[in-house]
């Protein structure tokens, strides 16, 4: 039996679509936001395909991904129609069928490829990644191209188009401040050389008993489409901040074992640590008063990148936009030694993920960078 080969990192690529959208500007639709409250989310900017005032949509869930795709295949050198496996994750799909994965196959005119979809939010971007690695290491595919997308503004514009922003529920606002729309992309290549590539991973729902912590309910066979339509809103996101906040530092500190354990290595080692769920110190004091401080956080704490201040919650986009974002500003280099972990609130699911950062240095002007 021939050796087991190695998933690598060619490249990366990100799309925010639109300007950035400010707190101050969502304060003028939707109503303000205690300042407590603001600095706890942590969010300044985020990017919507919905327009701010209207609620027209700029373009589609699949065509960000496609110029997150495009973006991070020129980057790595690579034709589309060298990819084989495409893997994308999200949980704001345009349609329940077709596939997302094939709509974006279509836009980057690919008459022929495996295509898979994640449904999974925060998780699915890792998740995503660890199924097109198991394909390229038993040898089934050399290139694939994993892409995370999101459009929640969709839901979330209705929630205040047309009120007076005074009249807008506090919990309503939260969301409505929280997220944002994006997408990002990774490109793997099939190595024959064992262990150069992702070193392991760790993907777990621990929610098995729980209810879900964030729900986006409608437009599904739940119940019969007469009651749907009935509904204040056809479909609409629920999140349980309160549950979101008590329960998460528990699901955190299980990934971050969970995933140092099955990759083999130690925090110590870890050179950059890559969690888009807010600044290490905000996650660091919520550890702390859940009596879960452990010594391997303490040694991943100052390797922390994130980026949600400028993009906000972005689900399943959120890992690769957030390490597209370290590749571009130098804070992830070739040689480098990286984890992804995200945490999910839905039915509270973690996926971690041990890689040694393979792409050489992106060349791009910084004004041209996402985010900035």
């Amino acid at each position: 039996m021939p050796p087991m080969r190695s998933a690598v990192v060619l490249a990366t690529g990100g799309w925010l679509p639109g300007d950035p959208i400010t707190n101050e500007q969502l304060e003028s639709v939707a109503g303000p936001l205690p300042d407590d409250v603001l600095e706890g989310i942590q969010v300044k900017t985020r990017h919507w395909v919905a327009d701010l005032h209207t609620g027209e949509q700029s373009e589609t869930n699949s065509q960000m991904a496609a110029k997150a795709a495009l973006q991070a295949l020129e980057r790595a050198e690579t034709e589309p129609e060298e990819v084989e496996l495409l893997v994308v994750s999200t949980a704001s799909p345009e349609y329940h069928l077709p596939p997302t994965a094939t709509l974006v196959q279509e836009h980057l005119g690919l008459a022929k490829c495996a295509a898979i979809d994640i449904r999974s939010g925060c998780a699915g971007g890792v998740e995503a990644l660890d199924v097109a690695r198991l394909y390229l290491e038993r040898g089934e595919f050399e290139t694939a191209l994993v892409i995370g997308s999101e459009t929640i503004s969709p839901l979330t514009v209705p929630v205040f188009l047309g009120q007076d922003p005074e009249r807008v529920r506090m919990r309503d606002r939260l969301g409505i401040y929280n997220f944002g729309d994006g997408a990002g992309a990774i490109v793997l290549r099939a190595q024959d050389q064992e262990g150069a590539g992702l070193l392991g991973s760790a993907i777990c729902s621990v929610g098995g008993e729980r209810k879900p912590g964030m729900q986006v309910i409608g437009g599904g066979t739940h119940d019969s489409i007469a009651h749907q339509l009935a509904a204040k809103r056809l479909v609409e996101l629920k999140v349980d901040v309160v549950e979101s906040g008590r329960f998460t530092p528990y699901v955190l500190t299980e990934a971050l074992r969970e995933t140092l354990s099955r990759c083999g290595v130690t925090a110590e080692a870890i050179d950059v640590c890559v969690i888009p769920e807010g600044n290490a110190g905000y996650m660091t004091d919520e550890l702390r008063e859940a009596g879960l401080l452990t010594a391997e956080w303490t040694a991943i704490e100052p390797k922390i990148f994130e980026n949600l201040a400028l993009v906000g919650a972005t689900g399943s986009a959120a890992v690769p936009l957030a390490l597209d974002y370290a590749w571009q500003t130098d804070r992830v280099k070739q040689g480098d030694l990286v984890m992804l972990l995200a945490i999910e609130t839905s039915k509270w699911k973690y996926g971690g993920i041990v890689l040694p950062w393979t792409a050489a240095r992106v060349a791009q002007p910084a004004e041209e960078m996402i985010g900035l």
